[in-house]
């Protein structure tokens, strides 16, 4: 089965996927191994992980078809891709499907922010008119040669006009033909609730530690009837812990001994990266050794 077919079927089931985030191939095999149905591809993480810089708009399109061409290569799972407000108006949303698409995104994420976007939970964010996202979404559902590649309308109005009007544009993106939509940014469980209550097409939550929205359960969210719960920098956040925390000691002390249990070990690194895949490929294509003759070419001479 395809991966966008498999991500259409796992949005279709609303039954709160977790979603969790990667910013880089090795993040993406970490979640593949632990056993997630999706990765989602965070322009966030991106931002902040590959370009140490913060999630307002500096990424750009070539940065995230490389960066989820390269997840495609090292896992099989379907990739959701944040393609943040699709780098442009919607003849850029025709290239970003078409250059995501070749790149092996299972679903894109488009969003109704101005350009340069900004982090769904930072303040002063603006949204472009509700007409010139309409016609962006149906500039990427035309666009698309697989018709299961997810296109996802994200919509931050709610911070600044309201939930009312947030689920209105998730409607009138929905009319475009989005597959899912997901209104960034509410407030409380109320709002959780009356998202997914209203909109019909399967709907996308966004559990951001530290962020605007307070945690709810994947559960709670099944039972609301949201299709999938993004951790987008769950990983992240516990990188940058984890690698303050260790190089932290290894400043202070000069050692790794009181943090080795903080640290993977050399062949769980090896083997995360498929090293062993690698080896095998090394001993099938063995070449002789330089200046060697094989049997066949000693009876071609002779």
């Amino acid at each position: 089965m395809r991966h966008s077919t498999r991500l259409k079927q796992l949005l279709a089931k609303r039954d709160a996927a977790i979603l969790p985030g990667a910013a880089n191939p090795l993040t993406a095999r970490i979640i593949a191994e632990l056993g997630f149905d999706c990765v989602y591809v965070t322009g966030a993480g991106i931002a902040n992980m590959n370009l140490g810089v913060p999630d307002i708009g500096l990424v750009s399109l070539k940065e995230l078809v490389d960066c989820a061409g390269a997840m495609r290569d090292v896992v099989d799972l379907p990739l959701l891709v944040d393609a943040d407000t699709g780098f442009g108006n919607a003849i850029n949303v025709v290239r970003t499907v078409k250059q995501l698409e070749k790149a092996g995104a299972s679903g894109i994420q488009f969003e109704d922010q101005v350009f340069p976007k900004r982090c769904g939970h930072f303040a002063g964010k603006a949204v472009i008119e509700k007409a010139e996202m309409v016609q962006k979404i149906k500039a990427a559902v035309d666009q698309r040669i697989d018709g299961d590649v997810a296109i996802v309308a994200r919509t931050d109005a709610r911070a600044v006009f309201g939930l009312d009007a947030a689920i209105d544009r998730a409607q009138a993106y929905i009319e475009a033909g989005a597959d899912a939509t997901f209104v960034e940014a509410p407030l409380d469980r109320g709002e959780l609730e009356r998202i997914a209550r209203e909109l019909p097409a399967p709907q996308i939550a966004n559990m951001v530690f530290g962020g605007q929205t307070p945690p709810v359960r994947q559960q709670d969210l099944a039972t609301m009837g949201f299709a999938g719960v993004l951790y987008a920098n769950a990983a992240l956040q516990a990188a940058v812990h984890g690698m303050r925390e260790v190089l932290g000691e290894l400043r202070r002390s000069g050692s790794l001994d009181a943090v080795r249990d903080k640290v993977a070990s050399f062949e769980s690194r090896q083997r995360l990266v498929g090293k062993g895949a690698y080896d095998r490929l090394e001993r099938r294509y063995a070449g002789q050794p330089p200046g060697q003759l094989s049997a066949t070419d000693r009876r071609q001479r002779t």
